[in-house]
């Protein structure tokens, strides 16, 4: 998809600086997105502000609201604020399935060179899920694989879709997961495969992430065939750590994974690179669901959190954690998807009253 340079006729107006404890000032690339992603982004924002986050947004727009305000679906101004802020929130953007543009998702990490996606899968007392003990983190190569789009139809009615794998990527994404393990206390990095059939393209990154595991010896490492990690991650959840994969695979465990602990409107995420770090929670755009108060904000909320915690503003991210964990643990005001009746804003009404009484 073209990147398009556009100079807006009325640049967004930035938000005011709201500050009450964190004493830095950040600015903030804010993109609300399609769907449910301006009612969700609109609820991080309020807990954020009420939790003592300092931050002044860029407003940009990416997606349907680009198009109708800029004519394109990508303004490159909307790029260059995440370059030059060096942080991003963003809500979630639609992906047309068999038709229409690629995925402006991909094109954002592939343009920004985000590669490696963070997805924390972690048991919320009180929520509404099949077990109560999960914590694991998908670490999921986001660059290159099946999700480089690289197709083509050789003759009518057969299409090749081309998987690239590369020792660089394979390399960095492993050496990601194992410093991540490392720097948050995990003790065991499982790589996720399928060599077994693909002996070159998995084989290559089952091999770098083998010479990797070599320097960390203090940190235990296995493999596992793709199709057994999802067969037991639905037994036994409890026995994976940190999950490292290509791009395809670890798209589709962090959603099983998110199933395990009540659904993707729980589990948050971050994509980050080099220079900049674009955080977005692991649910889409559910445009069935736009502009009825239906979408729980958790997700967007706790990856507002991660945001935080990644700027080094510890306390604001223990603030909003705490104060969703009490939010699940009264279970008086849940969304529907976690069997209540509260709207998108009186969830949100709810977070920030438990906020108000964790202390600062």
């Amino acid at each position: 998809i073209a990147v398009a340079d556009t100079t807006p006729l009325n640049p967004p107006a930035s938000g005011p600086i709201m500050c009450t404890m964190s004493e830095k000032a950040y600015n903030i690339t804010l993109i609300e997105g399609d769907g449910i992603g301006p009612e969700v982004a609109a609820a991080a924002v309020r807990v954020l502000e009420a939790a003592g986050a300092c931050i002044e947004w860029d407003r940009q727009e990416i997606g349907v609201a680009a198009r109708e305000q800029y004519g394109v679906l990508l303004p490159g101004q909307a790029l260059a604020s995440i370059q030059k802020n060096g942080v991003a929130l963003k809500g979630p953007v639609t992906t047309p399935s068999a038709e229409g543009y690629p995925s402006l998702n991909v094109t954002v990490r592939k343009s920004l060179d985000l590669y490696a996606c963070l997805r924390p899968v972690k048991s919320l007392p009180g929520a509404r899920s099949l077990y109560q003990d999960v914590d694991l983190v998908v670490v999921r190569e986001n660059t290159e694989d099946l999700y480089a789009g690289l197709e083509l139809e050789i003759v009518p009615g057969v299409v090749q879709s081309v998987k690239v794998i590369t020792r660089a990527a394979s390399t960095r994404i492993a050496r990601f997961a194992f410093e991540y393990a490392e720097a948050h206390g995990r003790k065991l990095v499982t790589a996720v495969h399928k060599a077994n059939i693909m002996k070159l393209s998995d084989g290559l990154f089952l091999n770098c992430c083998r010479g990797v595991a070599k320097e960390y010896p203090q940190i235990e490492y296995t493999e596992m065939i793709v199709d057994a990690a999802c067969h037991h991650l639905v037994l036994k959840p409890g026995r994976f750590d940190v999950l490292v994969m290509e791009n395809l695979y670890g798209d589709i465990i962090s959603d099983l994974a998110a199933g395990l602990v009540g659904g993707l409107g729980l589990v948050p995420g971050a994509n980050l690179g080099e220079n900049c770090a674009v955080f977005e929670a692991t649910h889409g755009s559910w445009p069935e669901g736009a502009g009825k108060g239906l979408a729980n904000p958790t997700a967007f909320i706790l990856t507002s959190a991660m945001m935080m915690r990644h700027l080094g503003e510890d306390v604001i991210a223990d603030r909003i954690e705490s104060a969703i964990g009490d939010t699940y643990l009264d279970g008086g005001c849940l969304t529907s998807d976690q069997g209540g009746s509260a709207s998108t804003a009186e969830f949100t009404d709810q977070v920030m009253r438990c906020l108000s009484g964790v202390p600062a």
